[in-house]
């Protein structure tokens, strides 16, 4: 894979599950930033409300397929609604429903190699580390600790697979990761 040098005003914020992504991205709208909410959260939502099965702990191949789909729309949706603004923020992106594909042994085609070679965020990924102290399960979130920590080590190799710069946010306050982004943006 030829590395790309990216650097477009769209930058994901990942990291394994329950590490404060959606806090952090929330605290960035506070900020007037603009942000991509997560796409499997909405997912979880809309299939408890249908009754659907495409869920991680259901039909995980379905789920993967919707979560991609959904991370090239909202890529894409994203082109045209903030074109020219300042930085985006995403909730996951693209490489994280093929990092869910890779953990749950779920094949990967060509096309979807294709999209995420092209489909290009900044290179810069600001990702979250493990952080037992703020770690809780939910309804939509099931995994254990352990699970948690090999999801994030997942998403390392799964970024670095597709040529990206990891940049690990500190574990501090909500507020002082929103600063460290912002900062790391302005001296970037």
């Amino acid at each position: 894979m030829k590395h790309t040098n990216v650097h477009n005003p769209f930058f994901v914020i990942t990291g394994g599950p329950c590490m404060g992504k959606t806090t952090l991205i929330k605290e960035l709208w506070h900020r007037d930033m603009a942000v991509i909410p997560e796409i499997s959260h909405e997912l979880i939502k809309e299939q408890q409300a249908i009754g659907g099965d495409a869920f991680p702990w259901k039909n995980k191949k379905q789920y993967m397929d919707i979560m991609f789909r959904r991370s090239v729309e909202s890529f894409n949706k994203a082109l045209n609604d903030f074109k020219g603004t300042g930085p985006v923020f995403f909730d996951r992106g693209i490489m994280d429903a093929l990092c869910y594909a890779s953990l749950e042994g779920i094949p990967i085609d060509q096309e979807m190699k294709t999209i995420a070679e092209t489909t290009r965020y900044n290179n810069n990924v600001f990702i979250l580390p493990p952080w037992q102290d703020i770690y809780q399960t939910d309804a939509r979130r099931k995994q254990d600790w352990n699970e948690a920590v090999f999801t994030y080590n997942k998403m390392i190799q799964t970024y670095r697979t597709y040529q990206y710069d990891l940049v690990e946010v500190p574990k501090v306050s909500v507020q002082e990761r929103a600063d460290f982004i912002l900062g790391y943006l302005k001296d970037h």
